[in-house]
């Protein structure tokens, strides 16, 4: 499958789970609900303006805040229904359809895990996926642990070593486990850490996502 038509799936799907748990459930995005999550994704794709407030915050904050409020307005279920349309074209193809395939699938996750569900049964084609997506996600990881190296192991002959410095921890676990700790779902992962212990809890404290 191409990253299109992966993306393409997991937005569907990801539509499927916002209706199953409506607009007031919890997510793993600190302070918000299902419809503020919902509305982050519409905003995020629809008004490059709304950028700064995710990336840098501070006085751009504010204004991001007020596009959801905008978007939440409408009601849930046709923010539910602008998101089933799909995304503009420029986040659907090419570079934009690779990067927001992790995007939507951990925004899924974030839905799925706070609501009591675990990880998913195995897909090879999007495990294969998320794998190929954690060469950058590991080596920027892997700048927040220094002077510690990391290396990423999802078994099935998958490994990344994204700072070979020693000491090491070696993060165990399938890609999209990984591919979610390193987004900062620490606990929402099934990962295992391996190494020695100051190396570890380096990792564990590590400030990974945005």
């Amino acid at each position: 499958m191409t990253a299109a038509e992966i993306l393409r799936a997991e937005r569907a799907a990801l539509c499927d789970t916002f209706e199953k748990f409506g607009p007031d459930a919890p997510t793993l995005c600190e302070g918000w609900l299902t419809a503020d999550l919902a509305a982050h994704l519409l905003v995020r794709e629809h008004r490059p303006d709304a950028l700064l407030g995710v990336i840098i915050g501070g006085p751009f904050a504010q204004h991001t805040q007020n596009l959801m409020d905008r978007a939440k307005s409408h009601g849930y279920d046709a923010m539910i229904a602008k998101l089933r349309t799909g995304l503009p074209f420029v986040f659907r193809v090419g570079p934009g359809a690779f990067a927001n395939v992790m995007e939507n699938w951990i925004h899924h996750e974030d839905v799925r895990r706070a609501n009591g569900e675990g990880p998913r049964p195995p897909d090879p084609e999007l495990d294969a996926f998320l794998w190929r997506t954690l060469g950058l996600s590991g080596k920027m990881a892997a700048r927040k642990v220094k002077p510690f190296g990391l290396e990423l192991d999802a078994g099935a002959d998958r490994h990344k070593v994204a700072n070979a410095a020693e000491p090491r921890v070696v993060m165990r676990g399938a890609p999209g486990e990984i591919a979610l700790y390193l987004a900062g779902r620490k606990t929402a992962s099934v990962v295992e850490l391996d190494g020695p212990d100051e190396a570890v809890r380096a990792v564990a404290e590590a400030k990974f996502g945005l």
